[in-house]
């Protein structure tokens, strides 16, 4: 079973973390690969690149000259093609450049992307990627303490996070997208993928487990909502335990304060002696 490291945004390896055999533990399909990634870039093409026949330009209904008698060449139109304006012999027509692959065929593209990434180490898991506020130096710092060597970097977020977004946009070798847009062109293109656990967690229940995209995002949501409530709990509790730490401590500065020195206890009963 595949495994990889999890690191904490400090760059520190935190535990090992098992992945999906069936996702990240597949045989990269380069015949599926390839075709994937040429359908992708051909369906972004909006075919809509056209030109004029010499029918379709306007003027040129007029003969240049007559027909017979000037020693020229016969001329019917100013607009045939080989005249400057005229129109033009197959030129590009607007049409549809539309590739259909089968599910099957995108889902096992991206897995074997995935698989590629974790046998040659370049998938980066973190136990949590959220920051404070938008800041491009700490985001900077983030990177410089993982192992990506200064390459290109994709990171995919279980859920939209503005203050990442905004850290990251302004490094050029860094891009920000929710795992819901994964794409086998954005994998092949970056040399590491940075994820947080969720989104593992994400990608396994959609091409592991078959779930939808929707009921993948929804789950998610729900764990992460309670693990939010679960730490906001630990820390209330640790509130609770100082504050009855320092109330504590009052009482037992407030007792050392009333008790009697031994001082003051030898003079009092050497006043008594001497009456």
């Amino acid at each position: 079973m595949p495994s990889t490291t999890v690191y904490n945004m400090a760059g520190e390896a935190v535990e090992e973390l098992e992945l999906s055999e069936q996702v990240f533990g597949v045989t990269p399909n380069e015949a599926v690969l390839h075709q994937v990634v040429v359908a992708q870039l051909v369906n972004r093409r909006q075919g809509n690149a056209s030109t004029k026949t010499r029918g379709e330009v306007s003027g040129g209904g007029k003969k240049p000259w007559r027909q017979k008698g000037t020693g020229r060449a016969r001329q019917g139109s100013t607009r045939a093609p080989q005249y400057r304006g005229g129109g033009v012999v197959w030129g590009p027509r607007p049409h549809r450049y539309h590739h259909d692959v089968p599910k099957k065929m995108r889902r096992l593209a991206i897995k074997s992307a995935l698989s590629d990434k974790v046998a040659n180490e370049q998938l980066i898991v973190l136990d949590k990627l959220a920051l404070g506020e938008p800041r491009t130096r700490d985001m900077l710092e983030i990177l410089e303490s993982l192992p990506v060597n200064g390459k290109r970097v994709l990171m995919m977020l279980p859920r939209r996070d503005e203050n990442i977004i905004l850290s990251a946009r302004n490094i050029p070798s860094a891009k920000v997208q929710h795992v819901s847009s994964i794409n086998v062109i954005e994998l092949l293109k970056h040399d590491y993928v940075i994820m947080p656990v969720h989104t593992v967690r994400w990608i396994e229940l959609v091409f592991g487990e078959g779930l939808s995209a929707e009921e993948a995002s929804q789950r998610i949501a729900s764990e992460l909502a309670e693990a939010e409530e679960a730490a906001e709990e630990i820390e209330e509790a640790d509130e609770s335990s100082e504050d009855e730490e320092e109330s504590e401590d009052e009482a037992n500065e407030s007792t050392e304060d009333e008790e009697p020195s031994e001082d003051d206890e030898v003079g009092k009963s050497a006043e008594d002696e001497k009456e």
